[in-house]
Formats: C-alpha cells, sequence, structure tokens
C-alpha cells in the first residue's frame, strides 16, 4: 500500500510539472514595456524685449542620457528658447538654466525671470488664486542668449530608465555628471558646439553651476560665463542648530548673517536707516566680521561690559532688544530672526524673501512656524507653469510635473570630490578656483538679494574671497545686489536692474 501511495505522488508530481511546463509553454512571453524615446515638440512665438521684437522658436522635449555601455538611464526634461532669423546659429550664446533645491524643477528661472513669458504676480504680496496670468516677459535674456532650461533627474518630467536607481543621479557630484552629458548630448543634438556658453543656476543651482563648470572643462569643454543666483557654495556654514548653541561651534555663521538681518530690519522700519543703505551696509560687514566675530570668538570669557556694547550695537542694526540679544547669548538662529522681528506686530517673515511677512500663529514659540514667502507665490508658479507648458508649447503627457522632490532632497549624498580630495560637506569654492585657473577667460557674475535669509550675500562674499585666488583672476568676479529676496526676480524693479547688469555681462562674456 505504502509502495501505491509513492507511486500515486509521483505519477501527480509528474503531471503538476507537465502541466506547469505547458502553461509556460503556451503563454506568451511578457516583454518589458519600451523605454520612452526623446521627444521634442515645437512651437512658434515672439516676444518684446528693450521694445523690440524678437520671434523664437521653443521646443519642449527630452534627451535620453546613456551609460558607458550605451545603455539609457534617463529621460530628461527641457525647454529651450531659440532666436528665430539668427545667420550663424552655431556662433549664438547658449545658456543653460536650472533651479537648485536640491530636488527643484526649473519653472521659477524660466517664467519666473529669464524666459519669455512671465507668471504675473504682486509684488511682495500673496498671489491670489487662480486663473494666473502669463504676460510677455520684458525682461526675458533671449535679446543676448539662446535659453535652455533642464530639469534635473527627478523633478518636472525627468525620470531614471530602466532599472537604473534614483540614487545614480541624487547626490553631489552624480548630479554634475548627469547635467554635464545632458549638455553634452544637446551640444551635439543640435550643433551648437560652436557657441559660446553659459550656465545659469539659482541656489543649489549656484553650487552646481561652479562644479559643472569644473566637471566640464577638466573634458575640455570650456566656458564664456557663469551667472549666479543666490549663492550657496559651502555648505560647511550651514549646520543644524541647537537652541542658541550651534552644534558644530560655528560663529561663522551668526557674523556673515548679521548685514542681511540689517537690511531686513531697514525694509521693515523697525531701525533707523540712512538713505544710504550700501555704504550701511559696508558699515555692518565691518563690524560684523570685526568686533562682533572679537566678541563671539571670545565665549564665555566675554566680560559683561562687552557684552552689553555688542547687544547695543546689534541692537541698532537689527531691531531687536537688548535684553533678548543678551538671552540669546548674541547669536540669533535664523529661524528665530523670522519670528522675533515683527513679534511685536503679530507676524513672521519669510526665509528666502524676507520683504513677505504673515500673522504668526504660536506667538509663544520661539521659532518660526514655516516660510512666508514660499507659501505666497508657490502656487502661481506651479499652477502658471503647467497651464503653459500645455498651451502655450503644446506639451501634453499623462505624467505629473514634479515641481519639488523633497524625497530626492532628503536622500542626497552630499560627498564632493575635487582633485581626488573628498569633502564630506560639500564645498564648491575649490571648483570655483580650479575652474578659473583652467580657464582665465571665464566670468563669473554674482547676483545676490539684499533680503535674502536662504543665502545671504555677505557668505558669499566670503566663500568667493576665500578661493584663494591669483591676483590676476580675482577680477573675473563680479557682484550685483538687488533689492529682493532669494528669488530676484519677484520684484520688478530688481528684476530691470538684473536684465541691465547681464546685458553688460554677457558683452564681456563674448568679446573677442
Amino acid at each position: 500500500m505504502q509502495r501505491l501511495t509513492a507511486v500515486c505522488l509521483c505519477l501527480l508530481a509528474l503531471l503538476t510539472v507537465s502541466a506547469a511546463f505547458a502553461a509556460d509553454k503556451a503563454a506568451p512571453a511578457v516583454k518589458p514595456a519600451p523605454l520612452p524615446k526623446e521627444r521634442s515638440v515645437v512651437t512658434h512665438h515672439s516676444v518684446v524685449v528693450g521694445g523690440k521684437r524678437i520671434g523664437y522658436t521653443a521646443t519642449a522635449g527630452t534627451l535620453v542620457l546613456r551609460n558607458a555601455k550605451d545603455q539609457p538611464e534617463a529621460s530628461v526634461f527641457y525647454i529651450a528658447y531659440t532666436r528665430d532669423g539668427v545667420k550663424n546659429p552655431a556662433e549664438r550664446p547658449l545658456t543653460f538654466a536650472y533651479n537648485g533645491g536640491p530636488g527643484a524643477s526649473s519653472n521659477w528661472v524660466n517664467i519666473g525671470g529669464f524666459g519669455p513669458r512671465r507668471v504675473q504676480i504682486p509684488n511682495a504680496k500673496f498671489a491670489p488664486p487662480p486663473p494666473y496670468r502669463l504676460v510677455n516677459n520684458q525682461y526675458s535674456l533671449l535679446n543676448k542668449t539662446d535659453l535652455v532650461f533642464i530639469d534635473a533627474v527627478g523633478t518636472g518630467y525627468s525620470i531614471t530608465l530602466g532599472k537604473t536607481p534614483a540614487k545614480h543621479f541624487w547626490g553631489v557630484d552624480q548630479d554634475v555628471k548627469s547635467f554635464g552629458a545632458f549638455i553634452q548630448r544637446y551640444l551635439t543634438k543640435y550643433d551648437r558646439w560652436n557657441s559660446p556658453l553659459f550656465l545659469l543656476g539659482e541656489s543649489y543651482g549656484t553650487f552646481r553651476s561652479v562644479a559643472l563648470a569644473n566637471y566640464l572643462e577638466q573634458q575640455g569643454d570650456n566656458l564664456n560665463g557663469v551667472i549666479l543666483l543666490s549663492s550657496i557654495l559651502n555648505f560647511a556654514e550651514t549646520g543644524p542648530e541647537d537652541g542658541f548653541v550651534p552644534r558644530y561651534s560655528n560663529d561663522l555663521r551668526y557674523e556673515l548673517t548679521l548685514p542681511s538681518y540689517a537690511a531686513v530690519a531697514c525694509y521693515h522700519q523697525v531701525t533707523r536707516c540712512p538713505a544710504d543703505l550700501e555704504s550701511y551696509l559696508r558699515q555692518v560687514r565691518a563690524f560684523a566680521i570685526g568686533p562682533y566675530a572679537a566678541a563671539l570668538a571670545q565665549g564665555d570669557a566675554l566680560s559683561a561690559s562687552e557684552r552689553n556694547a555688542v547687544a547695543a550695537r546689534l541692537h541698532a542694526y537689527t531691531g531687536l532688544s537688548e535684553r533678548y540679544l543678551i538671552e540669546s547669548n548674541l547669536r540669533v538662529s535664523l529661524s528665530r530672526f523670522l519670528k522675533a522681528l515683527l513679534h511685536g506686530k503679530g507676524k513672521e517673515i519669510g526665509r528666502f524673501d524676507a520683504r513677505y511677512d504673515e500673522p504668526d500663529l504660536d506667538l509663544v514659540g520661539a521659532s518660526a512656524r514655516q516660510d512666508a514667502s514660499a507659501n505666497a507665490v508657490s502656487a502661481a508658479f506651479n499652477a502658471g507653469f503647467r497651464y503653459y507648458l500645455e498651451h502655450d508649447l503644446d506639451y501634453r503627457t499623462r505624467r505629473h510635473y514634479v515641481g519639488l522632490n523633497m524625497t530626492a532632497n532628503s536622500h542626497w549624498d552630499w560627498a564632493h570630490v575635487v582633485n581626488g580630495q573628498k569633502y564630506v560637506v560639500a564645498d564648491a569654492v575649490p571648483d570655483l578656483r580650479d575652474a578659473l585657473v583652467m580657464n582665465p577667460h571665464l566670468l563669473i557674475f554674482s547676483a545676490n538679494g539684499l533680503y535674502d535669509l536662504a543665502t545671504p550675500f555677505f557668505r558669499t562674499e566670503y566663500d568667493i574671497s576665500h578661493a584663494n585666488l591669483p591676483a590676476g583672476l580675482q577680477h573675473n568676479i563680479t557682484f550685483g545686489y538687488y533689492p529682493a529676496g532669494h528669488m530676484l526676480y519677484l520684484n520688478p524693479k530688481a528684476l530691470a536692474k538684473l536684465h541691465h547688469d547681464l546685458d553688460a555681462f554677457y558683452g564681456r562674456a563674448t568679446r573677442r
């Protein structure tokens, strides 16, 4: 009986295997989904800049990035604007532009500042709900350069392909390599290798630009110019804080932020400021890097009389009470400043643009709850851009346009290698130096908002002045200052001045 049972079980197993084999043989093979091909949608428009009408072609599309084995790894979305009627397009200046984050798409610098269309929103006020209007951008850079706005992988419509993991692109060096690959692919596809080349980045995009300039030049691809909007070049000064004591004992952050605090206090009229703001801020810089720095360096050894004297000067510059400053150990963190400046009026100010304010819903809290400036304008840029893509550029897809990818931001690999040296805390200042040394004709323009508390202008000046540049190269870098915040273009007057300054910059950088 046992033998019969065993035989039956064997027969059952064979039948099962045979059935499964037959089913596999009969079932059609499952083919992997085809990888997306490069796509482009072309439309034609015109814009009036400086009183002159410019006809241009807009190309919204994707380029595929491939690895060393010619395997597709990513599809990168871009929008290019090229001027019509140019006799030799290969020699016309070409600017690659993007935002930062990391994890931000390029819609801000496109319909905010430099593309041919701008989303219309009130200056220094909360934008109303939709519908949003897109209007002619009289400050577009198309009068000087063709423009290519790039969305980093994981933002906009840019995606990884096949089995390529997102972390392959989410990091300092990974990001630089992918942008370099995109630029080289674009130059090849559209025959622009002989065009004067420029990079324009905002916020983290400035870090990317400097590192990317170094990366491209190491491959023999020289640039004419780099435009830095609201720079962050060295993250060593931005570590976390615990109360009023910085975890890394880095007093430099307070010294470099003080001039921006003073400018913001002037804007909100909580201090007495002279008519000549430029001279006044030079005075604040001198105090910050001089007596203030010396006082902070003493730590607990600072005497009571010295502490009171410094508190009095800080009060004059910031409008914060001397008692509050002393109780803060003379060190007011950014989140506390956003909360404290207009506390008496029951308001918090914005981090990205301190001209904006909103009601403070937690009057007894120590730090700001959120960013008033981001709340004021983000919806207009996001919704306005999506409408623009479909109705102006005729670009339609089932995919969702990712304006800001916080997953990319939180998973970013911050390690950075420059000339074989690894920086655990990312620092692009060595890239700045090396890019200029390799290409002494490279020009750099640094644009700074006086009311930007996310990337204070004095910190940018400090980082660039400590690049250890030879004297002959220091004049390759020029600065511009504007009555605006992080997104300089939110103030039309600032955008007009910036356009004027960039007109001159392009002229210098393309002069033979």
